[in-house]
């Protein structure tokens, strides 16, 4: 052996010493070596070849309307915002723009991450299933070049945390389905900041100190604004109307917003009210949202298909519904469900987003409703889906009849066909003001309901909610329900070949067009229900519909016929022994004296009704008894008496939430204090009527809106000398 080959051997004492890499395959001895990694095979690059991780998904240049999430999530960074261990938590319904919020965010951000940014989709809706969390982790480990990964999903978490330590990384964990599949992927680095998207709330990230950002629908502005943007500006400006139509019937959700636009985009010719018009067809709503595989049912139909089938049953069901918004007692009612469980499947439903929980209760966004009615076409004719029908129709009669027993017990007399006896859940209420309550809450739901029972070919039913709901009429005064509701009722009424639910319904039908000012068609009303009360020999029905036609004299200024009616409602009632109504013809006697100018004569006539109505009781009645007595003791001079009448009858209404006659008293102090020269006060008044006779829709505003014009008229010159 020459010196020069016994100078390349290893000297015997010596040791081998690595840093900063490793080896694997075969290992040579040679003294120190640094910085070095080698691979086991030659399709193994160096790691110093490799890119920085830039992984994230494209997205807009221009993230519109999600101004305010965006600095939202830059609070999560700290002010100032500084290198923390920070992970958020987007959470959203299918479509509405998680993935591309979160990415914008952390590409903003790409210069406080100058290790990489990784992405993962987790696939937590894909039809394969959710991605297995050591998939996602092999990704990582082999950005940074280390290959093979470890079997282990537990040694693979453990590498990509030594990995991670001292990285500055940013990590887009998309679409995930539970916080199990993520929390492996969490790199536990004071230097990270990771994002977790999912159409799930993912709570239980909680526990590992994320915090969480829901992500809801655009604005109308935006929503427009993002159309514009797909479409050209100048296409929108010259359609505006359409264009607003287009996002409001894409529910303002950013993915059909966009499908719509592409659908747009793709036909320069067509107007956009040719698409607004496809999207308001219900039966295409849904299907005009499909670009070439892209479609909105597809992206519901995946969150759908995640949930268990007692869920699944019940999203069928409430996609029966008529309305858009319900209460648990109602789902309770479609499902046949006890509350405990009804909630339990609910939560089900707001995990994925195919339902909101609001504080009126819970609602599905436009175009999941339409996903929903979907799904019911499949059990609408089946057994199923009649019961659950039959349970909420009667589930709103009941309820609605007990609030009926409670603030108006005398209109209380005609039949009620329920399918299955309610429970008494259905018919509780504590008192008057949760009864009335209840009906201004429900007041849209029964108005749907009837609409939805007569549509179904259920007559007794509609006709019968419509009776119902009087105190709903007579307190809240909602003008044109009244009058449609009982349309639909004297139509159902007959339908059902009902004599005594046709006649109930003339006569309050043509109260509701009498009060609603149509005075012609609400005669016509009460002369047929006049007519059929006699046939069928009904005198109290008979009373009813003169006292209906009493009004109408009374509104067209026929006052002799008007107390004609009235005196021969009263001998009718009173020969049947039925005191309050009695009462009542003689409190709208009253009213016609003081219209007529005689108040002397009216005082004594009220007075007694007064006393009546109070000793039955009926507060409300014996509160518009004192408005009238208020008004003849104006008309006398007697104001401290008029004072203390309207305070009495302003406190009763204002306690039993009867708005019109609230509006009419204050109306009447407005007037008492432009009789005292009180300007200042009776304009006050006055504005206060005003804006309750609005809310109503009454005719009535248009005189109150004539007297605040007389008070700010400039008074006319001083009469001339005689």
């Amino acid at each position: 052996m020459s010196a020069a080959d016994g100078a390349r051997e290893p000297h015997l004492g010596t040791r081998n010493s690595l840093s900063g890499g490793r080896v694997e395959g075969s290992v040579v001895q040679a003294g120190e070596i640094h910085h070095l990694t080698v691979y086991g095979g030659p399709a193994e690059a160096s790691a110093a070849a490799l890119p920085v991780p830039r992984q994230l998904p494209p997205t807009p240049r221009r993230l519109v309307g999600r101004e305010a999430d965006l600095a939202a999530l830059d609070r999560e960074l700290g002010d100032p915002p500084g290198a923390v261990d920070v992970t958020v938590v987007v959470t959203g319904p299918a479509g509405v723009g998680k993935t591309a919020l979160a990415a914008q965010w952390l590409r903003r951000l790409a210069g406080r991450f100058p290790d990489g940014q990784l992405y993962a989709d987790l696939r937590g809706h894909a039809p394969g299933g959710p991605a297995d969390p050591a998939e996602a982790l092999g990704g990582f480990l082999r950005a940074f070049g280390i290959a093979p990964v470890p079997g282990s999903l537990a040694e693979g978490a453990a590498l990509w945390r030594s990995l991670a330590a001292e990285r500055r990384i940013a990590v887009l964990l998309d679409n995930a389905s539970t916080a199990a599949q993520v929390r492996p992927l969490l790199p536990g680095s004071e230097h990270a900041v990771v994002v977790v998207t999912s159409r799930r709330r993912l709570t239980g990230l909680g526990i590992d100190g994320a915090v969480f950002r829901p992500v809801g629908l655009l604005s109308d502005d935006a929503s427009v604004q993002l159309l514009a943007q797909r479409v050209g500006a100048d296409r929108v400006a010259r359609e505006r109307t359409a264009a607003a139509q287009v996002v409001e019937r894409c529910g303002r959700l950013p993915l059909a917003v966009c499908l719509a636009a592409a659908r747009i985009a793709a036909r320069p010719v067509q107007p956009l009210a040719a698409t607004a018009e496809a999207l308001g067809q219900e039966s295409q709503g849904l299907a005009a949202l499909d670009v070439e595989g892209e479609a909105v049912q597809h992206a519901l139909d995946a969150s759908f298909e995640v949930l268990g089938a007692d869920t699944v049953r019940l999203y069928g069901l409430l996609g029966l519904l008529p309305f858009p918004v319900f209460t648990l007692d109602v789902v309770c009612a479609v499902g046949g469900l006890a509350p405990g469980e009804a909630d339990r499947l609910l939560d089900g439903l707001i995990d994925v987003h195919l339902l909101e929980e609001m504080e009126s209760g819970f609602r599905f966004h436009d175009l999941v409703k339409l996903h929903a009615r979907a799904r019911a076409e499949e059990v609408r004719e089946l057994a199923e889906g009649g019961a659950a029908v039959d349970r909420v129709l009667d589930w709103y009669l009941a309820r609605t009849t007990a609030a009926e027993a409670l603030l108006s017990p005398s209109h209380r007399t005609l039949r009620r066909d329920y399918t299955v006896e309610p429970g008494p859940r259905a018919q509780e209420f504590a008192d008057e003001t949760a009864a009335l309550g209840w009906l201004d809450a429900e007041t849209g739901r029964l108005a749907d309901t009837v609409r939805w029972a007569a549509a179904i070919g259920r007559a007794a039913i509609a006709w019968q909610l419509v009776d119902a709901m009087w105190p709903l009429f007579l307190r809240l005064r909602p003008a044109r329900l009244w009058i449609e509701a009982h349309r639909i009722g004297r139509e159902a009424a007959r339908a059902a070949g009902d004599r005594a639910g046709e006649l109930r319904m003339l006569t309050s039908g043509g109260t509701g067009l009498r009060n609603a000012g149509a005075g012609e068609e609400a005669s016509e009303w009460f002369t047929e229900a006049l007519e059929l009360a006699r046939e069928v020999g009904e005198p109290l029905v008979e009373a009813d519909a003169l006292y209906g036609l009493s009004q109408t004299h009374r509104t067209a200024g026929r006052l002799a016929e008007a107390a004609d009616c009235l005196r021969e409602t009263a001998a009718l009632r009173e020969s049947r022994g039925y005191a309050r109504g009695t009462a009542l013809a003689r409190l709208a006697l009253g009213d016609v004296l003081l219209v007529a100018g005689r108040p002397a004569e009216a005082v004594p006539v009220v007075i007694e009704a007064h006393r009546v109505l109070t000793a039955v009781p009926a507060p409300y009645e014996a509160a518009r008894a004192l408005a009238f007595l208020g008004q003849a003791h104006v008309a006398l001079g007697a104001h401290e008496e008029a004072d203390r009448c309207y305070a009495e009858a302003l406190a009763e209404f204002r306690a039993g939430r009867a708005r019109h006659w609230e509006a009419r008293v204050l109306e009447l102090v407005g007037d008492l204090a432009r009789a005292r020269g009180d300007l200042v006060e009776a304009a006050a008044r006055y504005g206060e009527s005003l804006a309750r006779y609005r809310h109503l829709v009454a005719p009535d505003a248009a005189r109150v809106e004539a007297a605040l014009a007389a008070l700010a008229a400039p008074p006319g010159p001083p009469p001339a000398a005689g």
